[in-house]
Order: structure tokens, then C-alpha cells, then sequence
């Protein structure tokens, strides 16, 4: 085979890879970091289908840019929690549990949950409302029946920052096709 096949053949397969990675998101899974990684892994082996002193396959600025725009759907899907416990209600220390409670229930789901997404995808829901009310119980103000909603208002959060997380994954997935097939 030609290394112009085999790139081509390694750009097709990581835009498949890539789509699977993307739709991952709605249940949890970091698809964009995944894709950003395969790209960063497809680099680093250039060297085995290239000829000698071709460029890189991503430019590190393609690189760079696929990051901020991971980045900014993380953002999104992390402040959706403590925006939705704002609106319904929680306080400064309830928005800050929902933050702490989502990135722990996230990690702790992922462990103990053997189902590989859905443990991840229960935990951050979980863990998003159990941190709000923990944050509105150690502020003393609220009963545990006045909690609820600004609980509820962290999962709702949670779940549109997830949403709102899967347009820049896919953003990531095409700034990366398109510099793959260039």
C-alpha cells in the first residue's frame, strides 16, 4: 500500500472512531478528549506511513484549538449543574455542592457501578444532587424537604450542560476530520 492509502484508510478510520467517541458524551463518557487523544496518538505515529519530512497529520495549532473547544464544553456541562441549582433556588454553598458533588458522584459511579456508562453518567446525577443538598444542609437555613428543589435544579443543570457539552464535542470531531483529510 501507497502512504498516501494508508493515510487516507488512518483519516476514515479515526473519523468513525471519532463519531463513536462523540455520541458518548450524552452519557458521560469525555468523547471529545477521547477523539483529541487519537489525534495526538495518530501524530505521534506519523513517522510509520509518511514519508520522511511530511508534516504532521494535525498541526499542533489544530491541536490546540480542538482543546479550548473541549474545554469549553466541559465548562458548560460543569457550570449547567450550579446554573440550574441557582435558578431553582440554592444558595452560594448548594451551587458549590452541586459542583463538588457531580465531579465526585462522576468518579465514584464510574467505579462502582460495573455498567461502563451508565455508572459515570448516575454517579454525575447522583452526585450533582446530593451535593446540593449537602451545600443547602450545611448552611443550616433549609430543611431537608426545602433542599429538594434546588436539588432538582442540579440535575435539570446537569443534564442541559451535558446537552449543551455534545455540539462542542462534535465541533472537536470536525476541526479534526477536516485537518485529517487535508
Amino acid at each position: 500500500m501507497t502512504a498516501e492509502v494508508i493515510a487516507a484508510s488512518v483519516a476514515i478510520a479515526f473519523v468513525l472512531f471519532g463519531a463513536g467517541c462523540t455520541a458518548l458524551v450524552v452519557v458521560g463518557i469525555p468523547g471529545a478528549w477521547i477523539v483529541l487523544a487519537a489525534a495526538i496518538a495518530i501524530d505521534c505515529l506519523d513517522w510509520l506511513w509518511l514519508p520522511s519530512g511530511s508534516p504532521l497529520t494535525f498541526h499542533p495549532l489544530t491541536l490546540a484549538a480542538a482543546a479550548l473547544v473541549a474545554g469549553l464544553g466541559e465548562l458548560l456541562e460543569f457550570l449547567g449543574g450550579a446554573a440550574g441549582a441557582r435558578r431553582f433556588g440554592a444558595s452560594a454553598r448548594g451551587v458549590l455542592g452541586a459542583l463538588v458533588g457531580g465531579l465526585i458522584g462522576a468518579i465514584a459511579g464510574t467505579l462502582l457501578v460495573p455498567i461502563l456508562v451508565v455508572g459515570t453518567l448516575v454517579g454525575a446525577l447522583a452526585g450533582t444532587a446530593a451535593g446540593a443538598i449537602a451545600g443547602e444542609l450545611l448552611g443550616g437555613k433549609r430543611s431537608l424537604q426545602e433542599t429538594l428543589r434546588p436539588a432538582t435544579g442540579a440535575v435539570v443543570g446537569r443534564v442541559v450542560g451535558t446537552l449543551l457539552k455534545l455540539p462542542m464535542a462534535a465541533a472537536v470531531l470536525v476541526i479534526l476530520s477536516v485537518a485529517a483529510f487535508a
